[in-house]
């Protein structure tokens, strides 16, 4: 694949991997992932008549790093439309992982009318998490609480050169057996001076999410367009419990998929499956 190219998010560019003409499908990928990992899916998009294309997400490289220390949903929801502006769409679909399908979510409330469908892997809709606690989801996220740490966590990554991140997958995919190029894919957006340290500004502004109204509409309001969930079945980050009663979360239509034999990074443990459950939705209705 050709190197990335740059679109203008107004505070950040954005560097944009890409494949294929037709429909906007826009691609996000999570933490900790790459563009990169993304690949496969373009290909298999393109090969389908779509316009697909992998943004990294600000901060991650080569995007630029954001000029905050903290980084929102909206933010987030803005940097998915403004893709699409900056490549000339009125209309869009995303398929997103983990962070990227919070972004999904976040965005097709923010914009109704350009985001025709979404596709979200591996993460429920925010406010199902929030409503279901429980104490073994609670350990499971217990990462997000020691984020909130200012700087000593990515001094504790940084020692290891980023291999904390092969333990973390292997931990939350844990039928998974990725390969060194796999585990380089994820580690690939992380790479680089400040970094980690915007990747992780996500989590830390997760509180503005409880107290900003803004925030707090886009990124736990109701989704109004037609979304598919996937998750693996031995996801060990999300509770598959999660994944249950969300319907009123979601007047636009959810439909379900939960793939078997894979965990918390779905679309590398099982690309085809994963893949085909996307193209189903694109195409529905």
């Amino acid at each position: 694949m050709s190197a990335p190219g740059r679109v203008d998010a107004g505070d950040v560019d954005l560097a944009l991997l890409e494949r294929g003409e037709g429909p906007l499908v826009v691609c996000l990928h999570g933490f900790p992932d790459s563009a990169w990992s993304m690949v496969g899916l373009l290909e298999t998009l393109a090969d389908a008549g779509y316009r697909a294309v992998a943004p990294a997400m600000r901060g991650y490289a080569p995007s630029d790093r954001p000029p905050g220390r903290t980084t929102t949903l909206l933010d987030l929801a803005r940097d998915a439309i403004a893709v699409a502006d900056e490549l000339g769409e009125e209309e869009l679909m995303i398929v997103g992982h983990d962070w990227g399908a919070a972004t999904a979510y976040a965005a097709a409330n923010l914009a109704p009318h350009r985001v025709h469908r979404i596709v979200a892997a591996a993460v429920p809709h925010p406010a199902a998490i929030l409503r279901s606690p429980s104490l073994g989801q609670l350990w499971r996220s217990r990462y997000m609480l020691q984020f909130q740490v200012p700087d000593l966590p990515e001094r504790l990554i940084a020692r290891t050169d980023l291999r904390w991140i092969d333990d973390l997958a292997r931990r939350w995919s844990p039928t998974w057996d990725p390969t060194e190029d796999e585990l380089a894919t994820l580690r690939r957006g992380l790479e680089g001076p400040g970094r980690l340290a915007a990747a992780l500004g996500y989590y830390r502004g997760l509180p503005r999410s409880f107290v900003d109204r803004e925030v707090r509409r886009v990124a736990l309001g109701r989704v109004p367009v037609p979304t598919l969930v996937v998750n693996g079945e031995d996801d060990a980050c999300v509770a598959p419990g999660l994944y249950a009663g969300m319907d009123d979360l979601f007047p636009g239509g959810l439909t379900r998929a939960s793939i078997p034999g894979a965990g918390h990074f779905v679309h590398l443990e099982a690309p085809d499956a994963f893949a085909e459950h996307v193209l189903a939705h694109l195409t529905a209705g």
